[in-house]
Formats: C-alpha cells, structure tokens, sequence
C-alpha cells in the first residue's frame, strides 16, 4: 500500500471513496474545496488495485481535526484507516499542532475502536449531531494528544 497526499486534482477519487463509505457522501466538489483549503492535509492509499483510502484533516495552529476517514468495504481489516490516521497526525504535529479530534458516531463501535487503539480518548459528546433515516446518532468527539514536545 501507498500513501500520498493530494490535492483538488483529487477530488473525484477522493468522493467516490467517501461515497463507498457515507451516505450521504460529500460531492466532488465538496472534496475539492476541502482538499484546498488552509491548513488541510489530505492523503490517498492506494494498492495494486487502485485508490483504497482516503483521509481528509485540518491543521491549523495548535488544533488538528480529522474531517472525514473513508476505507473502501473491500479493503477493510487490512489496517488501511490506522495507516492514514497516523501519517495525517504526524503531519499535523509536524505542522505544530499539539492535539488532534474527530467526531464518530455512536453507533459506530468498529471505528471507535479503531480510534481507541490509536490513542484516541473520548472528549465530548454532539447530541444529535448525525442524522439517520429514523433519528439522530450522537457523535463521541475524540481527542488524540499529539504534543510529545517537553516542557
């Protein structure tokens, strides 16, 4: 698998991955706005068969946030999502930021999970904050220390 970061050029690519893992997903033009904005770091995996994953974050100042995570169903459990969270945190403490946070669902326990084993704490809560076809899910805001700088 290979990780390289991308632009707008990307957009499309990255929308079709996102749509594989959302719905609703985000437009390509969405992804493209997002992809060339202040601050955003955005990677794509890729393997022999073609783009896998896609990461989408926002660096800026001391505060990182992951927009949106999206592995394709097929290459699921393959450890994917872990290697791009980690390359995205790592170029957001190069950047200087010292924490990053996400939002997941509350009914998602295998993303939570991953989150959790990357070092990921829950920080908050949204209530409501996702809409399903029958209710709103809240979303667990979560919290990843990034600052490894002494003191």
């Amino acid at each position: 698998m290979k990780l390289a970061p991308v632009g707008a050029e990307a957009a499309e690519t990255l929308a079709a991955l996102h749509a594989q893992a959302f719905d609703p997903s985000w437009p390509a033009a969405q992804m493209a706005s997002l992809a060339q904005g202040a601050g955003t770091i955005a990677l794509l995996a890729e393997d022999e068969s073609g783009p896998v994953g896609m990461i989408l974050c926002r660096a800026l100042f001391e505060a990182a946030e992951i927009l949106t995570l999206a592995v394709a169903p097929a290459a699921r459990r393959r450890g994917i999502g872990a290697a791009l969270v980690r390359a995205a945190a790592g170029l957001a403490a190069q950047g200087g930021a010292d924490n990053l946070f996400l939002e997941v669902a509350q009914d998602n326990p295998a993303a939570q999970a991953l989150y959790r084993s990357l070092g990921f704490a829950e920080a908050g809560r949204r209530a409501g904050y996702y809409a399903r076809a029958e209710r709103r899910i809240d979303a667990l805001v979560m919290r990843l220390d990034l600052n490894t700088r002494k003191a």
